[in-house]
């Protein structure tokens, strides 16, 4: 028991100790620390002593600086000022020098106006004197002749009336000729000007459209099992599919030119794909449509830009756009329509007349041509209703009506178009047969003239506006070359029939060349 107790007590006073030497420990740990913050406070104002210090210093020198840049300024605009000034200052006496040349100027004006009145005044005196010497002798000659004035002027007027009744006759007749010869000799003029100035490239359009294959092997599948392929794609698309001996081709045949585009492009389509049956070739052809109708509204809209046309109904677009896809003697009637428009606006131009509503009816004149194979009727009637139903103006329905000579043209941009319509569909190259016939005219202008002794060779220009002849140096000399000009004018004239006029060059050069060995 008294052992028990005794070791409670030693317990008690470990424990009395211990916290005893954690309360010393904690204590002069705190007082240790305290000097630790202490130093650290003093550091902090020292540092912060010292920052101030250096913060001081460049404030100064900051200060400094812009001070002497202040002043470099204040100094650069006193500068500048005093400048301003002296210019002022100049400017000042050459105003001042300005204002007395102009009262110099000013005086001798009014002295020389002074001098302009009294030489006016005695003029004026030597008119007056003049017309009473005027009334003496009129006077004098009433009394002699024993005529008034009145008299004498009715008795010369009618002597002269008499005598140049005949003259004024036959010069009213030889101007008559004369306007008539102007007249026919300025129309060509404009024509032949409008022709030049509107230059499109011509080609002719064909029936057939040639479609290339990678490879012999997809002949086989185009036509298909039993060939049921081949008749999908003709019963569908209305085209025939010629398929021959060419190698890696197969030809579409129609008439239709917007039907051979929708079967190129399905074709086209089914080649890249390489899955071809009836499904995927109804799939295909109704891509191809709804592509084509885009392009069609593209086409007519492109149309619309290059003439400068605005505000027309979207409907009366897509039906210009078709124009692409028709054809009249090999000619695109898109394009046909766009030359007739620009021609159209070109003689308007000269003859000043406007040139919006001309190209706007050339435009229109062959509308009828887009969808004239889905109504009956011509494409003139056509056109027509067409312009009828889209609220077009008079003037362009009777320049559709009148193109073709069907009705009387009854404005002058019905003519206009008429002409340049003709003027269009005669241009060489623009239809097959006109092609072979510009053809022919240029080998026989040619011909014409190498049939003349010392022609060397000939060339056909400006389509066949110009001919360009190159003689043998060695047979014609200078002074020949203009009877050879002349031969040549003379033979065509007598030997061919052509528009206008037709320019001959006679061109002779000598030509030495040596070879250096």
């Amino acid at each position: 028991m008294d052992n028990f107790l005794f070791s409670i007590f030693l317990v008690t006073i470990g424990i009395i100790v211990g916290i005893a030497l954690i309360l010393i420990i904690n204590y002069i740990r705190g007082i240790a620390t305290n000097k630790k913050n202490e130093n650290i406070i003093e550091k902090a104002r020292k540092e912060a002593e010292r920052i101030k210090r250096d913060s001081l210093f460049e404030v100064k020198e900051e200060t400094h600086k812009l001070k002497i840049e202040f002043e470099r300024e204040v100094k650069e605009k006193k500068n500048e000022v005093k400048e301003l000034e002296n210019r002022l200052l100049q400017r000042e006496n050459n105003i001042d020098r300005r204002d007395q040349t102009l009262q110099n100027r000013e005086t001798l004006l009014g002295e020389k106006e002074n001098v302009v009145i009294e030489k006016q005044r005695a003029i004026q005196e030597e008119y007056l004197k003049l017309d009473d010497k005027k009334k003496e002798q009129l006077e004098l000659l009433e009394k002699i002749s024993k005529l008034s004035r009145e008299e004498a002027h009715k008795m010369v007027m009618k002597h002269v009336e008499e005598n140049m009744a005949k003259e004024i006759a036959e010069y009213i007749k030889e101007r008559e000729i004369e306007a008539e010869l102007e007249v026919d000799k300025k129309a060509k003029n404009m024509l032949v000007t409008s022709m030049q100035k509107y230059a499109a490239d011509v080609s002719s359009e064909q029936t057939v459209t040639v479609v290339a294959l990678p490879s012999d092997d997809m002949k086989g599948r185009i036509i298909g099992r039993e060939g049921r392929n081949i008749r999908t794609i003709e019963a569908i698309t209305g085209v025939d599919l010629i398929i021959d001996d060419t190698p890696e081709a197969v030809v579409l045949s129609s008439f239709d030119p917007l039907r051979r585009e929708i079967a190129r492009q399905t074709l086209d389509g089914l080649i890249k794909d390489g899955r071809i049956h009836p499904a995927r070739i109804e799939e295909l052809y109704d891509k191809a449509c709804k592509e084509i109708k885009v392009k069609i509204r593209e086409h007519g809209e492109e149309a619309l830009f290059d003439l400068g046309i605005t505000k027309m109904e979207p409907e009366l677009v897509d039906i210009i756009g078709r124009l692409y896809y028709r054809t009249s003697y090999g000619q695109n009637a898109l394009q046909h329509s766009k030359e007739v428009a620009h021609l159209a606006g070109i003689l308007a131009a000269e003859i000043g007349e406007n040139i919006a509503i001309a190209k706007r009816a050339g435009l229109l004149h062959d509308i009828g041509k887009a969808i004239d194979h889905e109504l009956e009727g011509s494409h003139v009637e056509i056109g027509i209703n067409l312009a009828k139903k889209y609220k077009e103006d008079n003037i362009i329905v009777n320049s559709i009506a009148s193109h073709h000579g069907d009705e009387k043209a009854n404005s002058v941009i019905s003519v206009l178009v008429a002409i340049a319509d003709a003027l269009s569909a005669s241009r060489p190259g623009a239809r097959n047969d006109s092609l072979e016939n510009y053809i022919k005219r240029l080998e026989q202008l040619e011909d014409v003239a190498n049939q003349i002794e010392g022609v060397d060779k000939t060339f056909a220009m400006q389509a066949g506006r110009e001919l360009r002849v190159i003689v043998k140096p060695e047979k014609i000399d200078d002074l020949a070359s203009y009877k050879v000009a002349r031969d040549i004018k003379e033979k065509i004239e007598s030997e061919m029939q052509y528009p206008g006029t037709i320019k001959i060059t006679v061109i002779r050069e000598t030509r030495v060349s040596e070879e250096a060995k």
